[in-house]
């Protein structure tokens, strides 16, 4: 995005303002480029400028990046908060920022949030805006609120007018999608509201209906209708798709669990929890029933692992909800507990057809800890009981899982929240990777993260390589972002892959790296070098290094690569580059911990504070007898600024209260230590 600033504009008056702001214990960072993308990057930027302009590290600073950036539009207007991230003392923070530049407002989002910026606007005597005043209505319907999934207080009888009043006549559809967001998440849009919508919907957003913001809003206040139009109603739905479920899911009948039941056979997972629902509903069944039954139907339908994985989860959501909602007064920590109980439970339970049992072992085996350690506190079931289901669980769970593995294509970063299982690789854990990579319908992720175990393990084989040979230059050409995963690029592993077996498709490979495009895989080309390394590799790697060209992993690359050639731990090479010109410290640190386990490095683009593998290497690091006393205080930094220590509900999986107080004592038998905070 190309933002035009001018000293009229919003973006110039803040930026005005914002160079104003400084002083000895509070900083401004300069506005973002693209460079600065995430907060760790902002916390990077912090590190260098303090290095570079010799300012003390406990100095407190604020900043912006580049995903806040999209605030302001092309020609540097405000359209929506700037969000105005941080670091260090918080109350320090706070009272550099101020209220903000005149005309503006900052709201303090609190130690755990970011300060937000907004402009300042008018209001009636209701607290409505002028309508005309599209900051302030935009103000006015996030006040309100427009999630239509959570609880929302009821509308003032101003405020309900007012909304109303906004679809009155000719209505402007892009402009009313927050009115009806909002009426509708109160289950206030009228039945003549919805007959005129429908029609203007269809007509606009043809062949594209859910790019409408108010889609799905708009679609529930049909469905509760019982709108006369079911025809089009119907013909909506199909036109939406699976991304209707939630909608159908709110209003259960027969018709639309056959849609339902059509989308998930066909793959769909995401209609899944919503057929649970429907079905339960339509056929007054309990839901662990009804899961036996769409099992079945799944397993005949040849369904794949992530749907029998998404039908487990949405029976645990079902059951708890029920458990909950028979127990108003509990929490939702509790629900969370009782969660982790049901997943043992299911995983020994004979009702449940193997495939949801094989599910229920796999949700349960980061939570098994907790259900352990809450055993006592478990309301309508005992100690004993609850041990019991434990100690079953646990005497099944190997079996259960033999040859199987996480949901390759969800969300990335829950594979890396699981990294710290693989470890080690157990022989089932390496047949189950081999067979992932030569599955035709494994995906670039999951390509990627099996491909990475493997080598990183030494375990991949010429017959792993052969597999993926075919698919290379279709599949693995493309694209992939592997800036916040522990995995590189697929076709990075593979082609060093090659260059270990010495096999001839190096050559095709390499050429192939050669070429100038496409440009995706320029910054990401030298990390080939670490197959068959040798000293042109090492010293080609070196140059780029302290030329202070942008690391995508290159110093790790270059620290194993050189481990390789040396026959010695990185952790020593990377020990010796502490202080050496060229290198950014804040890389340096990342690469430290990263590589303390040369079977499993992470490739992370910056230190996991919520990461399991991050606190075991950083402790492993601050304790390890052969580095030096400046790498082991790295380490400890580490993991003093570890969520374990600071905020352990943050960690993924979550951590055990066993295990935060060993991570508390720990800490505390190193107190004495300095670290360079």
């Amino acid at each position: 995005m190309v933002v035009l600033v001018g000293l009229n504009t919003d973006l110039g008056r803040i930026k005005a303002w914002w160079r104003t702001l400084g002083g000895d214990t509070f900083v401004a960072l300069p506005p973002p480029t693209r460079g600065r993308y995430t907060q760790s990057d902002g916390h990077e930027d912090a590190a260098e400028m303090f290095a570079t302009r010799g300012i003390a590290t406990g100095t407190s600073f604020a900043y912006w990046h580049w995903q806040s950036q999209d605030a302001f539009d092309r020609t540097g207007a405000l359209k929506k908060v700037l969000y105005l991230h941080w670091g260090g003392d918080h109350a320090t923070v706070a009272a550099g920022l101020g209220d903000g530049p005149p005309g503006y407002r900052i709201v303090n989002g609190g130690p755990q949030g970011a300060f937000q910026l907004d402009r300042v606007t008018a209001t009636d005597a209701d607290g409505l805006p002028d309508p005309r005043d599209a900051t302030g209505v935009r103000q006015f319907l996030d006040r309100l609120g427009v999630n239509r999934h959570r609880d929302h207080a009821p509308l003032a009888p101003a405020e309900e007018h007012w909304l109303h009043d906004r679809l009155a006549g000719q209505v402007e559809l892009s402009g009313a999608a927050g009115f009806v967001t909002v009426l509708e998440a109160r289950r206030a849009l009228t039945p003549q509201e919805t007959s005129l919508l429908l029609p203007a919907w269809r007509e606009e957003y043809a062949g594209r209906l859910t790019e409408w913001r108010a889609w799905a809003a708009l679609l529930n206040a049909l469905l509760r209708h019982g709108h006369e139009e079911a025809d089009d109603v119907w013909e909506v739905v199909e036109e939406t798709g699976p991304q209707a479920s939630e909608c159908l899911r709110a209003f259960p009948s027969t018709r639309s669990l056959d849609v339902l039941r059509r989308w998930s056979l066909a793959g769909h997972a995401t209609a899944i929890p919503a057929w649970l629902d429907v079905h339960r509903a339509v056929h007054e069944s309990d839901p662990v029933r009804s899961a036996h039954t769409l099992a079945g139907e799944l397993t005949a339908h040849d369904a794949p692992e992530a749907s029998l994985g998404r039908l487990f989860t949405a029976l645990t959501a079902a059951v708890t909800k029920d458990w909950r909602a028979a127990r108003p007064e509990t929490d939702r920590d509790a629900a969370q507990a009782f969660s982790a109980l049901t997943a043992v439970r299911f995983a020994t339970d004979d009702r449940l057809p193997r495939p949801l049992r094989v599910a229920a072992a796999a949700s349960a085996y980061d939570r098994v800890a907790h259900v352990r350690e809450q055993a006592a506190g478990y309301a309508g079931i005992t100690e004993a009981e609850v041990l019991a289901a434990v100690d079953r669980y646990e005497a099944a769970r190997d079996g259960l899982l033999a040859g199987t593995g996480p949901d390759l294509t969800g969300y990335a970063g829950g594979l890396g929240d699981i990294y710290h299982r693989y470890r080690t690789l157990s022989p089932a854990d390496v047949q189950w990777l081999r067979d992932r990579l030569a599955d035709p319908s494994t995906g670039v992720q999951g390509i990627a993260f099996c491909l990475e175990l493997l080598h990183a393990h030494g375990k991949a084989t010429e017959a792993d390589l052969q597999a993926l040979l075919p698919r290379w230059k279709k599949e693995l050409t493309k694209q992939y972002r592997t800036t916040y995963t522990e995995w590189r690029h697929p076709l990075v592993t593979l082609t060093c892959l090659a260059l270990d077996l010495e096999h001839p498709a190096a050559a095709d490979l390499l050429a192939w790296w050669a070429k100038p495009k496409p440009l995706w895989k320029a910054p990401v080309r030298l990390l080939t070098h670490l197959g068959a390394p040798d000293e042109a590799k090492a010293a080609e790697l070196w140059e780029f290094i302290v030329s202070g060209g942008d690391d995508n992993g290159h110093l790790m690359t270059c620290v194993l690569l050189r481990a390789r050639l040396d026959g010695t731990h990185p952790l020593h090479v990377a020990d010796k580059l502490i202080g050496e010109p060229g290198i950014h410290p804040y890389t340096l640190e990342h690469v430290l911990i990263g590589v303390a386990d040369p079977d499993q490095p992470l490739w992370h683009y910056a230190i996991d504070p919520r990461s399991h593998s991050w606190w075991r290497r950083a402790q492993e690091v601050a304790d390890h007898p052969g580095l030096s006393a400046e790498a082991r205080a790295i380490g400890l930094k580490a993991a003093r600024r570890h969520c374990i220590a600071r905020y352990p509900d943050q960690v993924r999986p979550p951590v055990t209260q066993g295990e935060v107080s060993a991570a508390h004592a720990w800490l505390e038998a190193r107190a004495d230590r300095t670290a360079a905070d």
